[in-house]
């Protein structure tokens, strides 16, 4: 340390606090980055790399970026996932004594980065703090620290149900202990999370709701925040406990599958059931809805008020056509009381608080004069905030600037002094150009001017040919220049005092009183954000009634039973991309007797997207929304779980097969007779009898077993003799017809099994070579005529795990027959996917042992 220079010195106590991050050390107009973090960054945010002169005579690499243009750059490297601590000087260095006193104001992560280009604020930004409780038992506490929103759950499960619903929430930070920052660090990495550790010191405040058990994890999360941001956080609400019993739980894999809020072809919000339905006109409504998706009702009562709050907003057609007027006109006062407690409020912000809250009494009057019941509870929620639209309506200029130093934020007239200030300054310039004026018809010299500089203040400058016209008896030199003389008079020494003092002073003082009124907004925010939230909670059922009324959607009707009917039923967003008209509706009739249906059918006769559209029929109806059929007769369902799609999980050497196998055993291990299962074309990924196998055996399950709900798609015909064993299982087909030697795709689900797979025409449609059909053909009549293939297609179509013979074709060995008994012995039917491939690598090391 003492061979660098006192600056350096400094840098590197900073630096040891925050070892972290990359340490932005504010040097006059440059945020300077040394050492390491100097070659790192150079490299991530392609700047260039210098060097600077150590006191030990060795160069210290160096980089840096404007201060004014630091936020991009910043953003760049929180976006990689890194973390960035803001050092600022913290005194003015022209009255500083020696070093000027440097401390980190703020540490921007991903978690907490709260502006910038690539900031979505039309979503929940959450940072997650996580804890484990007992075994299988974790506390989740998520915050958005833009908008203040905070609330805590349980997650019941294994490390993977965590970090399914991390990944849900979209979270990119997430708070642990040590723990379980072992536990989960490969895991997260491989996700691109960042794992931070925390110690809970800072207990925040919580509702009444919440379980002691889960205060550690709100503690981790509160008080990682409030060390990162070193600022006040008025404006987090209390933490809300989540009842999971009381929402439909959506995992990240179902999430993904129904493509509820991006779509899978391009993981953009086009082609989602987000996309359909965002029809909000208010960022903090945009953000609403998707947390409705996200998190659906569960309770009956809940989600008829909502459905009926959707009737009447449908059947008021012109009080709804003048709610979305107005709510137009409101800006996001989540966002806007984050900016004024955290302290970054501009004028600007105030200005769109103040005329938002002008709206309000519009939307509330007519809510009241609606006559509706729901309409009128709404109106009895929104409180005014008229303390808080008359301060800003005195304080704040109609249309101020971004900046709040450079004067015309406060509105003339609240400040006696400031408006003597302004005056000044005002005629003062006004008085500046008279004189100039004056003096010119006096001396006759037209090239006489009135100028300012910061070193010797106003002056009269007059060229040096014509200074014996000058009247040099009122004139005092007060500056030589090349080609010119500048002077002083009395007159104007007298005006300069008062009008740089009033400039200076008039701006010194509106910052002060700016700054006096934002903080007095700061004890309005829980105000502002009750508000927000009735008011956002509008802007989405006003998007429920205009989508439901223009796509033709009906009310569905709820039941404590397990029925589900959907008649005519249709996929909201495929209807909506396509003619409606074009559109082949079809009915889903699960009752308590037969209330697990096998589809059969060819690809891309629609079988995925008939599955699809029951689900996502199901999640409209629980967030509220009406849905696209002609009558829906639902009953309450407490989780979806689907299995749909084949994907390597590359970055964690999972195979297709082994990705189907975790997702499978993961619904059956969680499912509960009130649960949505739909697995689509489950043990594609191995041989024919193993797919076959586990598909007979997962099917058995679930209905022996769990009881719910279950649609189940499937390419082995095989299967369809299972509604003579399973009493509660009915087949079902999408329908496909031959027509001039072409398949022609019904897309109508009917009862039966299908008769055919249609195969080889699909592969006519994707264009495959003539000669290559004409040989499938032949070879399809022959199998079919012998009832059984040649003997090279036989099963196993993969290669067996162990040969009958070892390398050199000799028998196998007496060892190795032990382990191919136990195998044949072992009932592995009855085995969870996982215990299988468990018990199948056992018998592999078994093996390598024997042959080591």
């Amino acid at each position: 340390m003492t061979t660098h220079t006192p600056m350096i010195q400094q840098y590197l106590k900073v630096k040891a606090d925050h070892e972290d991050a990359f340490l932005f050390f504010r040097l006059g107009d440059f945020y300077e980055l040394f050492f390491t973090d100097a070659e790192e960054a150079s490299q991530i945010l392609e700047i260039t790399l210098t060097s600077r002169d150590a006191s030990s005579g060795n160069r210290i690499p160096m980089c840096g970026v404007p201060y004014h243009a630091a936020a991009g750059y910043i953003e760049t490297l929180v976006q990689k996932g890194h973390k960035v601590a803001i050092c600022e000087q913290m005194e003015d260095p022209r009255t500083a004594k020696g070093i000027v006193k440097r401390g980190v104001v703020r540490i921007v992560t991903p978690g907490t980065m709260t502006e910038g280009k690539s900031i979505d604020t039309n979503t929940n930004h959450f940072i997650g703090s996580a804890d484990c409780i007992e075994d299988n038992k974790y506390a989740l506490a998520y915050l958005d620290l833009s908008t203040g929103e905070g609330k805590v759950q349980y997650v019941i499960g294994d490390e993977r149900t965590l970090i399914s619903e991390i990944e849900a929430l979209g979270m990119k930070e997430v708070v642990v202990g040590e723990g379980l920052h072992i536990a989960l660090s490969g895991s997260m990495s491989k996700r691109n999370i960042v794992l931070s550790i925390e110690y809970g010191e800072e207990i925040p405040e919580t509702d009444a709701f919440v379980p002691e058990d889960v205060l550690e994890a709100c503690s981790k999360l509160f008080t990682y925040v409030k060390r990162t941001q070193k600022n006040a956080l008025e404006h987090i609400r209390p933490f809300e406990f989540i009842q999971k019993q009381a929402l439909l739980s959506i995992d990240a894999n179902s999430m993904r599958n129904l493509e509820l809020v991006q779509s899978i072809r391009n993981s953009t919000k086009e082609g989602s059931l987000y996309w359909l339905l965002d029809e909000t006109v208010t960022a903090m409504g945009a953000r609403k809805l998707k947390m409705w998706i996200h998190q659906p009702l569960a309770d009956i009562k809940e989600i008829e008020k909502r459905n009926e709050a959707v009737t009447e907003l449908i059947e008021e057609y012109f009080l709804k056509d003048e709610l979305k007027t107005s709510l137009k006109e409101v800006y996001d006062l989540e966002r806007l009381a984050g900016r004024i407690s955290m302290g970054s409020a501009n004028g600007r912000d105030l200005a769109q608080l103040r005329n938002s809250l002008r709206k309000v009494p519009d939307i509330k009057t007519a809510l009241a004069n609606s006559g509706r019941s729901l309409l009128g509870e709404f109106s009895n929620r929104i409180h005014l905030c008229d303390e808080i639209r008359c301060k800003l309506e005195d304080g704040i200029a109609e249309n101020p600037p971004l900046s709040i130093k450079d004067g015309g934020v406060i509105k003339d007239g609240y400040h006696q002094k400031l408006d003597t200030y302004r005056d000044a300054a005002k005629n003062g310039k006004v008085w500046l150009a008279e004189l100039e004026q004056e003096e010119r018809v006096r001396t006759g010299i037209r090239t006489l001017k009135i100028g300012y500089n910061r070193v010797f203040g106003y002056y009269i400058e007059i060229t040096k040919s014509n200074i014996h016209l000058a009247d040099l008896e009122r004139y005092e030199r007060k500056q030589t220049l090349a080609n010119a003389e500048r002077y002083i008079t009395p007159e104007l020494k007298e005006k300069e005092d008062l009008i740089l003092n009033a400039e200076s002073e008039g701006l010194e003082l509106e910052y002060d009183l700016f700054s006096t009124l934002r903080d007095e907004m700061k004890v309005h925010i829980r105000e502002i954000q009750k508000l927000a939230s009735v008011l956002s909670e509008l802007d989405v059922l006003l998007a429920f009634s205009t989508v439901s009324e223009n796509q033709n959607y009906v009310k569905p009707v709820f039941h404590e039973g397990k029925a589900l009917e959907i008649k005519n039923g249709r996929h909201p967003v495929v209807e909506k991309m396509m003619d409606h008209s074009l559109y082949v509706p079809n009915n889903c009739i699960l009752t308590d007797d037969a209330n697990m249906l096998l589809i059969t059918g060819p690809n891309m006769s629609g079988k995925s997207t008939y599955m699809r559209q029951i689900a996502l029929t199901v999640v409209m109806a629980q967030i509220g929304c009406y849905v696209p059929c002609d009558t829906a007769l639902l009953p309450v369902t407490d989780q979806i779980f689907t299995r749909i799609g084949a994907a390597d999980d590359l970055a964690s050497g999972q195979s297709t097969f082994m990705m189907e196998m975790m997702e499978s055993q993961h619904a059956i291990a969680n499912a509960t007779e009130k649960s949505l299962l739909l697995f689509d074309e489950i043990g594609r990924g191995t041989s024919t009898y193993d797919g076959m196998s586990l598909a007979q055996a997962m099917m058995e399950h679930i209905h022996d077993e769990i009881g719910a709900n279950t649609l189940f798609s499937t390419h082995y015909h095989e299967l369809t003799n299972l509604d003579n064993e399973l009493a509660r299982l009915e087949n079902v087909h999408v329908a496909a017809m031959e027509q001039d030697g072409k398949v022609v795709f019904l897309h109508k689900v009917m009862k039966g099994a299908a008769d055919r797979s249609y195969g080889i025409y699909v592969a006519d449609l994707a264009g495959l070579p003539e000669p290559l059909l004409k040989r499938a053909k032949e070879l399809l009549e022959r199998f079919e005529s012998e009832k059984t293939a040649p003997q090279h297609f036989n099963e196993p179509e993969q290669l067996a795990f162990f040969d009958i013979q070892n390398e050199s074709g000799d028998s196998i060995t007496t060892e190795e027959k032990e382990v191919l008994n136990n195998l044949q012995e072992k009932d592995v039917l009855n085995m969870t996917p996982l215990l299988a491939l468990q018990y199948v690598f056992e018998l592999k090391e078994k093996l390598s042992i024997k042959k080591g």
